[in-house]
C-alpha cells in the first residue's frame, strides 16, 4: 500500500468524522451540556455559599504573591529581608492551621470563619501603614496566623453541609472557586502592585473583611442536635495523633505537596533558565493548569466519585504527577510541547488526587473532632510549602535540575507504593 493510498483513506475518515457532527451538533452539545449540569447538581445551598465565599476569600488572597516585590522595591530593603518576611507568613501559617483546627472543633465554624477573616483583614490594613521592619514582622505573623486559621473552619463547614454522597463534589467545587479566585486575585494584584503596593494591602484587607460579612449575612449557623456531655463522649471522639493510619497518610501528604509545590515554584525558573522560555509564555502554560481543573473536575468526579476508594484514585493521580516530573528530563527538542504535556500530566494527576484527599479527610473524622483533622491537613500543606521550594532551589543550584527531578520521581514512586499500602488498612 503506498503511502498516498494512507493519506487518501485518513482524509475520507477525518471527513466522515466532521459530517457526522455536522449533521449533530446540538446532539453533541447537549450531551456536553448534561455532563455538566449532572456535576453541578445535588449540591445543598450552603456547599454553593462557601464556595462562593472562598472565590472571594481567594480573589483577596493577592498581596501575598508580591510580598517579595513589595519589601525589595518598595521598601528598598535587601533580598534577606524579603526572605525574612516569607519565612514569618510560613511560620503564622503552621501556627494558624493548627489553632485553627482546635478553635472550628471547640467554637464551631463560622464563628471562626467570621473572626478569622475579619482580624486577619484589619491587620492587613494595618500592614500598609507600617513601615519599619520589626513591626511588618510581627504583622506578617499575626496575619498568616489569623488567614491560615480560616481554612480548617472553611473545611469543616463544607463537610458539615455536604449532602450524603456529595463530599468529593463538594471540595471539587471548592477547589474550582479557589482555582478562578487566585487567578483573578493574582491578575488584579499584578495590576494594583504596579501602582501603588500600599493600595494592594488595603483590598487585601477589605476583601477580606467583606468575606467575613458575607459569612455572618449568607450563612447561618447549622441546626444540629443537641447532645450532653456524656452523650458526646461515648461518641469516638480520636484526636489526629491517636489515628495511626492518618498520621501516615499526613506524611504522604506532606511528601507529595513537597514536589507538588515545585511545579509552581522551581518549574518556571527551570523553563527560564534551561528552556529560555520568555515570562509571557510560562505564564500561559502554568495557566493551563487552572483553566483545565475549572473545565473538567467537576465532571470527571462526577464520573468517579464512589466508583472506587478514594485511596484508589490518590494512587493514580500521584502516579501521573510523577510522569508530569519525568518529562522534564525529556532532551529540549520542542520545550514549548514538553512543558505543556507536563503541566497537563500534572493537572490531571493533581485534580484526581487532591479531590480524594479531602474524602480521605472527612471519613477519618466526625462532627466533634473534624477541625483538628482539617488543621492536620491543612499543616501538612504549610509545612510542605515552607521546605519545598527551599530545598528545590537547593537541590538544583548544588547538583543541577536533572538531578532534582530525578529525586523527585524517585520520590512520587515511594509516595504512590505506601499510599497504596494505606488501603490494604484503610476503614
Amino acid at each position: 500500500m503506498s503511502p498516498f493510498f494512507y493519506l487518501v483513506v485518513q482524509l475520507w475518515l477525518i471527513t466522515g468524522l466532521m459530517c457526522n457532527f455536522a449533521h449533530q451538533p446540538n446532539q453533541m452539545f447537549n450531551r456536553i451540556l448534561n455532563a455538566y449540569k449532572t456535576s453541578f447538581s445535588g449540591l445543598s445551598r450552603q456547599t454553593w455559599i462557601l464556595s462562593f465565599v472562598i472565590l472571594i476569600n481567594r480573589c483577596g488572597f493577592m498581596a501575598v504573591p508580591f510580598m517579595g516585590l513589595y519589601v525589595t522595591q518598595s521598601l528598598h530593603r535587601p533580598e534577606s529581608d524579603a526572605g525574612i518576611i516569607i519565612s514569618l507568613f510560613g511560620i503564622g501559617s503552621i501556627v494558624g492551621a493548627a489553632a485553627g483546627g482546635k478553635l472550628t472543633d471547640v467554637l464551631g465554624y463560622r464563628p471562626v470563619q467570621i473572626v478569622a477573616s475579619l482580624i486577619g483583614g484589619l491587620f492587613f490594613l494595618l500592614f500598609a501603614m507600617v513601615q519599619d521592619f520589626t513591626w511588618l514582622c510581627v504583622l506578617a505573623v499575626v496575619i498568616s496566623f489569623f488567614s491560615e486559621a480560616f481554612r480548617p473552619a472553611n473545611y469543616a463547614a463544607i463537610a458539615s453541609y455536604a449532602t450524603a454522597g456529595t463530599e468529593t463534589r463538594s471540595y471539587s467545587l471548592n477547589r474550582l472557586a479557589t482555582n478562578i479566585g487566585w487567578a483573578v486575585g493574582v491578575s488584579m494584584g499584578g495590576v494594583i502592585a504596579s501602582f501603588n503596593y500600599e493600595l494592594l494591602f488595603i483590598v487585601d484587607g477589605g476583601v477580606s473583611v467583606l468575606v467575613a460579612v458575607a459569612i455572618f449575612f449568607l450563612l447561618p449557623a447549622k441546626k444540629l442536635l443537641h447532645q450532653t456531655v456524656q452523650e458526646k463522649n461515648e461518641v469516638n471522639v480520636r484526636k489526629p495523633w491517636q489515628d495511626t493510619l492518618y498520621i501516615k497518610f499526613l506524611l504522604l501528604c506532606v511528601m507529595f505537596t513537597t514536589c507538588a509545590f515545585l511545579m509552581f515554584r522551581v518549574v518556571p525558573v527551570f523553563y527560564k533558565e534551561v528552556w529560555h522560555l520568555n515570562e509571557a509564555l510560562i505564564g500561559v502554560i502554568l495557566g493551563i493548569n487552572g483553566v483545565v481543573i475549572a473545565l473538567v473536575e467537576m465532571v470527571m468526579i462526577t464520573k468517579i466519585e464512589n466508583k472506587r476508594s478514594p485511596i484508589f484514585y490518590i494512587v493514580v493521580g500521584v502516579v501521573i504527577v510523577c510522569f508530569s516530573f519525568g518529562v522534564l528530563m525529556l532532551p529540549k527538542i520542542f520545550p514549548v510541547a514538553l512543558a505543556i504535556i507536563s503541566i497537563l500530566l500534572f493537572t490531571f494527576g493533581e485534580m484526581l488526587s487532591l479531590p480524594f484527599f479531602n474524602t480521605f479527610v472527612v471519613k477519618r473524622s466526625n462532627e466533634y473532632n473534624r477541625g483538628i483533622y482539617a488543621a492536620g491537613y491543612t499543616l501538612s500543606w504549610s509545612v510542605a510549602q515552607v521546605i519545598g521550594p527551599s530545598s528545590g532551589f537547593y537541590i538544583a543550584e548544588k547538583f543541577g535540575y536533572n538531578t532534582l527531578w530525578i529525586a523527585v520521581t524517585v520520590l512520587l514512586v515511594v509516595c504512590a507504593y505506601f499510599f497504596s499500602k494505606l488501603k490494604l488498612t484503610a476503614s
